[in-house]
C-alpha cells in the first residue's frame, strides 16, 4: 500500500517539536511507581489535551492516582482505543542526567519514562491532534487510555475494564515500546507468594525443629521439574510457560532452625492457564513430595495476575498496523512478546482485538540508567497510529 495525497498531508500536519516538547513534560512530571503517584503526569497531559479542544475525562482510581481518558470524535461511532501508563518505574542510580529533567541530545530525549513509556503517549496525542486539525474526528474517532499503576498492580485497567465504556471502539493498540514491531501476542502473567512455616529449635539440635528454609528449597527444586516440562510442551505461538524465583527471605538467626521462609515467584501464563489453576498444580506437587503435613505447612497465594492475548497475524487491525508502520518508512514486521502489559485485560475483558505497537525499544532501553528514546521514532510512531486510525474505519467491523 502507498500513502494516499490525503494521508500524506495527514502525516505532515504532525509536528515533530510538539512530541518532543510533551515527552519532556511527561518526563519532568514524575510518577515513580512505587514511591510516588501520577498525579502530576495526569495534570500535565490533561491540560495539554484539553487546549488543544480534545474531550478529558480523569477517574481516580486511589488517592492521586487518576485515570485520564482523552478523546476526539463521537461517543457512537466506534474507533480506535490507544491505551498507555502514566507510572514509571524508580530512576534508580547511576544517570549521568537528572532522571526527571529532559534532556535531547542527539536526537534522542532522555529521562526516566522517555521509553516506557512517555514517549508512547506523546505519540499517541501527537497522531490524535493531527486527525482533530484535519477534520476528521468525526469520521475516524480515537481514545487514549492513560492508566496509572503498570508497573505495580494494575490498578488503572483493571478499574478502566471493570466501567462501563462510554465509548465504542473497534479494536486497540497498546502503545508500549516495541521497536514499532507490532507485537500480536503476549503470555499472561501471575505473581506468587508462598510461605512456609516449619518450627524453631536450637541449631545444636536441629532434628528437634522443622526447618522452613529447607522445605522452600525443595519447593524450588519441585519448581524447576516443572519448568523442564513445561519447556517441553511450548505453546505453538508463544512459547513455554515459565517460572521464576524472584526473591526468597527466610529465618532469624545462623543458631536457630527458620521456622518461616517466603518466596516471591513470577509465573508466565499461556492460553488455558490460569493462576489459580498453576497454583492448585505446585500445591498437588508439593503434597505429593510429602512437604506438608506434620510440623512444614506451605500456603501460596495470588499477589497478581494479568491475562495474555493472541491475535491472528492474518486479522485486519495486524496487517494494517504492520503496512502503517511500513508506509512510515520504518520497515518492521511482526513477532510476540516476552512482557506482559495491559493489552491482555482488553482483549480478554472487553472483548476487543489487540496489539502491541510503540516507539523505543523495550529490552536496551527502558527500565535503565539514561532511559532514552530517538526522536524520529517518536516521529514514525505518531504518523503509523494516525495512519491505523484512518485506515482501520475502512476494514469490515473486526
Amino acid at each position: 500500500m502507498t500513502v494516499s495525497t490525503s494521508e500524506g498531508a495527514l502525516l505532515r500536519s504532525i509536528d515533530e517539536h510538539e512530541i518532543v516538547s510533551l515527552t519532556a513534560a511527561l518526563i519532568d512530571a514524575g510518577g515513580e511507581n512505587p514511591g510516588d503517584t501520577e498525579e502530576k503526569t495526569a495534570k500535565v497531559l490533561g491540560e495539554h489535551c484539553r487546549a488543544l479542544g480534545f474531550d478529558v475525562r480523569t477517574v481516580e482510581v486511589a488517592p492521586g492516582r487518576p485515570n485520564v481518558i482523552v478523546s476526539i470524535g463521537p461517543d457512537e461511532r466506534p474507533g480506535v482505543l490507544f491505551v498507555g501508563h502514566s507510572d514509571v518505574v524508580p530512576a534508580g542510580t547511576g544517570w549521568t542526567t537528572d532522571p526527571f529533567s529532559a534532556v535531547v541530545r542527539d536526537g534522542r530525549i532522555f529521562g526516566r519514562g522517555a521509553c516506557d513509556m512517555k514517549g508512547g503517549l506523546a505519540a499517541v496525542v501527537a497522531a490524535m491532534t493531527a486527525v482533530h486539525r484535519a477534520g476528521l474526528a468525526d469520521e475516524y474517532p480515537m481514545t487514549l487510555a492513560c492508566l496509572v499503576d503498570e508497573e505495580d498492580t494494575g490498578l488503572g485497567i483493571r478499574a478502566f475494564v471493570a466501567a462501563l465504556p462510554h465509548r465504542n471502539y473497534s479494536c486497540c493498540v497498546v502503545a508500549e515500546p516495541t521497536d514499532l514491531v507490532t507485537i500480536v501476542g503476549c503470555r499472561g502473567a501471575a505473581n506468587l507468594e508462598i510461605e512456609v512455616r516449619g518450627r524453631s529449635a536450637h541449631a545444636g539440635q536441629p532434628r528437634n525443629g522443622a526447618n522452613a528454609i529447607s522445605a522452600a528449597a525443595r519447593i524450588i527444586g519441585i519448581i524447576e521439574g516443572s519448568q523442564a516440562e513445561l519447556d517441553a510442551n511450548p505453546d505453538t505461538d508463544l512459547g513455554p510457560a515459565t517460572w521464576n524465583v524472584g526473591t526468597i527471605t527466610g529465618g532469624t538467626g545462623t543458631s536457630m532452625v527458620a521456622d518461616r521462609c517466603v518466596l516471591t515467584v513470577d509465573r508466565r501464563l499461556v492460553p488455558g492457564e490460569s493462576a489459580a489453576g498453576v497454583v492448585g498444580d505446585l500445591r498437588s506437587r508439593i503434597e505429593s513430595a510429602g512437604l506438608t503435613g506434620g510440623d512444614i505447612d506451605v500456603r501460596i497465594g495470588i499477589a497478581m495476575e494479568m491475562p495474555g492475548f493472541l491475535t491472528s497475524v492474518n486479522d485486519g487491525l495486524v496487517t494494517t498496523a504492520v503496512q502503517s508502520v511500513l508506509d512510515t518508512g520504518s520497515g518492521r514486521s511482526t513477532d510476540i512478546w516476552t512482557a506482559s502489559c495491559d493489552g491482555g485485560f482488553v482483549a480478554q475483558q472487553m472483548g476487543i482485538k489487540t496489539v502491541v505497537l510503540g516507539p523505543g525499544e523495550i529490552e536496551s532501553q527502558a527500565h535503565r540508567p539514561d532511559e532514552s528514546i530517538a526522536v524520529q521514532q517518536l516521529t514514525d510512531s505518531a504518523r503509523a497510529y494516525a495512519l491505523i486510525a484512518t485506515r482501520i474505519a475502512a476494514l469490515p467491523a473486526l
